[in-house]
């Protein structure tokens, strides 16, 4: 996702408990004997409002976290909707994703905290 308003190890906020409800929830058979859900951000620096997407609010474990998660996942859920404002970041997190072979893909139709559950989640072509 783009960045923790207040979510953390132990503690879901809004868009994750949504991304949550459509992947456990909602039947998909692409997400069938999914039992985690691994949430990374493209940005490490919590923060709800006029969040500026600065390097150095990526965190410097930030990307190590982010090709973690892709190794150890073999579905792959982009969920920071079509607007991708930062674009540097959003490519960047793109390309750690093309160097891995044999996943799932998929994204979101747009932010998770604004979602919507039908058509939410779609394939990613990279």
């Amino acid at each position: 996702m783009q960045n923790p308003s207040y979510a953390g190890a132990e503690e879901a906020d809004k868009s994750v408990q949504f991304l949550e409800k459509n992947i456990f929830e909602l039947n998909l058979p692409e997400f069938d004997n999914v039992g985690r859900l691994i949430v990374v951000n493209q940005f490490a620096r919590i923060q709800t409002n006029d969040f500026e997407g600065l390097p150095s609010d990526i965190g410097s474990r930030n990307d190590q976290a982010i090709a973690a998660a892709i190794m150890e996942s073999e579905i792959v859920v982009i969920a920071w909707g079509s607007s991708n404002r930062f674009h540097s970041r959003k490519e960047h997190v793109l390309d750690l994703l093309k160097r891995q072979q044999g996943k799932h893909l998929y994204q979101t139709k747009m932010h998770p905290s604004r979602g919507r559950y039908a058509g939410f989640i779609m394939p990613l072509q990279l």
